[in-house]
C-alpha cells in the first residue's frame, strides 16, 4: 500500500501535479509557530467559507450595530425597516435576559421612528445624488435635424 501511494505521489510530481499551488514552499498557516491551537481546522474553515452566525449573541449584535445603516439602506420599504428595527430590538433584549457567559451585551437597541426617519433621509438623499450623476439623454432625431438647420440659417 504504501508503495502505490509513493508511486501515485512520484507520478504526480512528475506530471508537475503540485506545480503552482498557493502555498508552495510556504509553512503552513495554522501550524507555524510554539503554541498549537487545536482548533485551526475550524478557524480556517469559517475564513475559508465566510461563515457567519457562530459567535456569540453578544458579538454578532456588535457587528451587526456596526453596518446597521447599509443593512437597512438595503431594504424598499417602510414596514420592511420597522419590521428589521423590531426584531433587531428583540434579540439584542432576549440577548441580556441569556445568562450562559460570555462577553456582555453593551449593544444598544435602537429607536424605531428615528431609524425610519434616518432611512428616508438617506433614501432621498441617494436619489438626488443618483439624479445629479445621470446625464440628460441624447437629443432625438428631430432635435438633432432642427440644430443641423439652425447651423445651417446661421452660416448662410
Amino acid at each position: 500500500m504504501r508503495a502505490w501511494a509513493r508511486t501515485a505521489i512520484d507520478q504526480a510530481i512528475a506530471r508537475g501535479d503540485f506545480d503552482d499551488l498557493p502555498l508552495a514552499g510556504k509553512p503552513l498557516p495554522g501550524l507555524a509557530g510554539d503554541t498549537v491551537d487545536p482548533d485551526w481546522w475550524i478557524r480556517g474553515l469559517i475564513e475559508r467559507e465566510g461563515l457567519t452566525g457562530l459567535a456569540p449573541p453578544a458579538l454578532s449584535l456588535r457587528t451587526e450595530h456596526a453596518t446597521f445603516e447599509q443593512t437597512l439602506d438595503g431594504l424598499f420599504s417602510e414596514a420592511a425597516v420597522r419590521a428589521h428595527v423590531d426584531d433587531y430590538n428583540a434579540r439584542i433584549i432576549e440577548a441580556r435576559r441569556q445568562l450562559r457567559g460570555g462577553p456582555p451585551v453593551v449593544t444598544p437597541t435602537r429607536d424605531v421612528d428615528a431609524e425610519v426617519l434616518g432611512w428616508h433621509r438617506r433614501r432621498i438623499e441617494r436619489r438626488q445624488r443618483e439624479a445629479a450623476a445621470v446625464p440628460p439623454p441624447p437629443p432625438s432625431w428631430r432635435e438633432r435635424r432642427a440644430l443641423r438647420r439652425e447651423l445651417r440659417r446661421r452660416r448662410a
